[in-house]
């Protein structure tokens, strides 16, 4: 007998009866794609850890945390726009060019930083709402139209820095807080992705815009016929992530002291993606959520960070993000039953 998701089994007389607290709860309530996320990353951790008695260190942690912070945020609203039934593959190039913006806006209102942060996070806004008008009213395709956005941003930031890291804004007490202070023994930069997470899962799960997001991307016909608005949410999540993606873009320049229009943001989008996807977000849209792909970006940067300190050439870093997008879309498929391309049914 099938019965409701989330409605409790009942009697051969229709009574509902208690269910009993067992593995198979816990299963259900942590989520099956998390818990082989955790057994993923605790076996990182331990052969890391075994490797290198400083990979499991306070510092190093700190290393990690921090490393991961810029590809986390990323991977927040890349997560909020899969599934809506979208994808952005522009949110690398986003980064860059809010990241050179914010140095040089400093510089030009002598040296301003929430005049930087300001025409940062502007640029972004901008950039999202353009990604989203092409999309919506262009009618093309997320991807093709964020493939073009990714070239585009990525000269463009080449265009105003002229190829070159801008600005120094490693002499501002702000940007030197956002880049390298701490509040509660954590780094500025981990509390502001814990902060946007929080506040991306409350909107996905408990209002009615999350709900209407997700039910976009499970069926925009039924979502359509429902009354949802489906252009102004596209247009509005896309926006969403410009903003995002300026934020993570100040803080690679309150990182790395100066503007960067590609190093430090080139590739970022494959890491966000990979993250969403091992997170559990179906590519096709209408599911997934906040806390997968946060496990997912910590299991990334622990593999991340125990390459470099085993000295394994950073090239195989690539390989690895590449061949875990690959298992990802492989699982999604075998789960939801997909018939593999040219074979019978």
């Amino acid at each position: 007998m099938s019965t409701t998701a989330g409605t409790p089994p009942t009697t051969k007389n229709g009574v509902p009866h208690r269910r009993k607290e067992t593995g198979g709860t816990l299963l259900a309530s942590v989520g099956g794609q998390n818990l082989s996320l955790i057994g993923a990353l605790a076996v990182v951790l331990t052969l890391f850890g075994t490797l290198n008695d400083n990979y499991l260190s306070i510092s190093n942690m700190q290393v990690i945390a921090e490393a991961a912070t810029i590809t986390g945020l990323l991977a927040v609203v890349q997560t909020v726009v899969i599934i809506c039934g979208g994808l952005d593959i522009s949110v690398g190039s986003q980064a860059g060019v809010a990241s050179v913006v914010s140095a040089m806006a400093f510089t030009s209102a002598g040296s301003n930083a929430l005049a930087g942060i300001a025409a940062a996070i502007g640029v972004g806004l901008l950039v999202g709402i353009l990604n989203g008008i092409v999309i919506v009213y262009g009618r093309v395709n997320p991807t093709i139209a964020t493939l073009a956005g990714l070239a585009a941003y990525k000269g463009l930031a080449q265009l105003l820095s002229d190829g070159r890291a801008q600005g120094y804004v490693l002499n501002d007490d702000i940007f030197i807080f956002l880049g390298r202070g701490k509040i509660a023994g954590l780094p500025v930069m981990v509390w502001i992705l814990i902060l946007t997470a929080v506040a991306v899962h409350l909107l996905l799960k408990y209002t009615d815009i999350g709900r209407n997001i997700y039910a976009i991307g499970g069926n925009d016909t039924a979502a359509r016929l429902a009354g949802i608005n489906i252009n102004k949410y596209l247009i509005a999540v896309y926006a969403l992530i410009g903003t995002v993606a300026a934020v993570a873009g100040i803080l690679l320049t309150a990182r790395t002291g100066s503007g960067q229009p590609v190093s430090g943001s080139e590739g970022l989008e494959l890491k966000a993606i990979t993250a969403a996807a091992l997170g559990g977000c179906a590519l096709k849209g209408g599911k997934g959520g906040i806390g997968g792909t946060l496990l997912a970006v910590a299991l990334l940067g622990c593999l991340e960070n125990g390459l470099t300190v085993q000295g394994i050439n950073s090239f195989w870093q690539n390989v690895a993000q590449g061949a875990l997008l690959v298992i990802a879309v492989v699982i999604q498929q075998r789960r939801n039953g997909e018939r593999a391309i040219g074979l019978p049914a």
